[in-house]
């Protein structure tokens, strides 16, 4: 089991700590969830996500071998930029992870560099893409930790003590000191809110840690995390993405640049398009508080149409809320059931995001 550069702050604040894709992480502080989660949408906190992989390309030719590998492409950016993008499997399509790219500022030699973020699991086989690929790799998940600083006044609390790191704009990737230590700061998070990741040396993690807590951000956990992505329709690899689950299946065909050219999983996905996708992801929304959760069945008229991949009660809305692969038949204002345990819990499919982003 793996550890964060802040194992120690995360056990001195009383956060309860879980085992999640191979690490030990905070899913809550004694503060709650619910109220971590509001405090993200109301004001800002701050997620240690250090378990998140970082993977660096670089050379002459990391730009080509990303393109070879990755779905989006990367020509519609340049370096100071952020991109997300999927690593499909060649055979079926399916997602192997969902990706962000920090494309980092040149180095002084004019070398490309790409800091590559997948899935915690993942990452050993993202190194392993590249590899075979023939580029320069290495995994400097070690050498950092990550902290996402997430919430409508996040970039206000943050320019207290590091302004240029405040600034860095939406999607955008710089390289700047904080509190003496060099950092990467990108304009990127998973919550539906504005927000900022900043990938700090671990001798540096304690140190903005506290200044971020001092200027009055508030710790929250991965169970947090995981309501607001939720509340925001973002996928979570294991769940909208996965085996058997390709870009076309989740929605998330815009990820995927027809374009420029072959790509790790063409063929089969252009295979699955021509075709017809089944099944597709949708958004339900049920009455009261009782929560759908995963691998429960979506009915209509009795018939089972499919599946929940995610399901949860929404702090915003108060009410519960689900992401579920179903017939592509199934549409907007169709009322369904979810079968809880055996009894129907109503349901309607509606537009998502359920929780508009900021």
């Amino acid at each position: 089991m793996r550890h964060s550069p802040l194992d120690g702050v995360h056990r001195a604040l009383g956060a309860k700590m879980v085992p999640f894709g191979g690490w030990e992480m905070p899913i809550a502080y004694p503060l709650g969830t619910l109220e971590e989660h509001r405090a993200c949408r109301q004001d800002a906190v701050v997620f240690d996500v250090s378990h998140l992989g970082t993977v660096r390309v670089e050379g002459p030719s990391a730009f080509d071998a990303l393109q070879r590998e990755l779905t989006n492409d990367l020509g519609k950016v340049a370096p100071g930029r952020a991109q997300y993008t999927h690593l499909l499997d060649p055979d079926d399509a399916s997602v192997l992870d969902d990706i962000i790219v920090w494309w980092l500022p040149d180095a002084a030699d004019g070398t490309a560099r790409f800091d590559v973020m997948p899935n915690a699991s993942n990452t050993d086989g993202v190194v392993g893409a590249f590899t075979a690929d023939g580029v320069e790799v290495r995994d400097t998940t070690a050498e950092r930790a990550v902290l996402a600083v997430q919430g409508p006044q996040a970039r206000e609390r943050v320019a207290t003590f590091a302004p240029e790191a405040a600034a860095v704009g939406r999607f955008r990737v710089i390289e700047v000191d904080v509190l003496g230590h060099p950092c990467r700061v990108a304009g990127t998070g998973y919550t539906g809110e504005d927000g900022l990741e900043l990938a700090v040396p671990v001798e540096a993690a304690e140190p903005i840690w506290q200044e971020l807590t001092d200027a009055g951000v508030v710790p929250a956990g991965l169970g947090a995390r995981d309501t607001l992505r939720l509340e925001a329709a973002l996928p979570l690899h294991g769940h909208e993405l996965g085996p058997g689950i390709t870009p076309l299946n989740a929605g998330l065909g815009w990820v995927v640049s027809w374009d420029k050219g072959d790509f790790r999983g063409r063929a089969a996905l252009e295979a699955q398009r021509e075709a017809g996708v089944t099944p597709v992801l949708r958004g339900l929304r049920t009455e009261g508080r009782r929560p759908p959760r995963a691998e429960q069945d979506v009915r209509r008229d009795g018939a089972v149409v499919g599946r929940i991949s995610s399901g949860n009660f929404s702090p915003t809305l108060g009410c519960g809320i689900a992401l579920a692969f179903v017939d592509p038949s199934v549409a907007v204002g169709d009322e369904l059931a979810i079968d809880v345990r055996g009894q129907d819990l109503p349901a309607t499919c509606v537009d998502t995001p359920f929780v508009p982003k900021h």
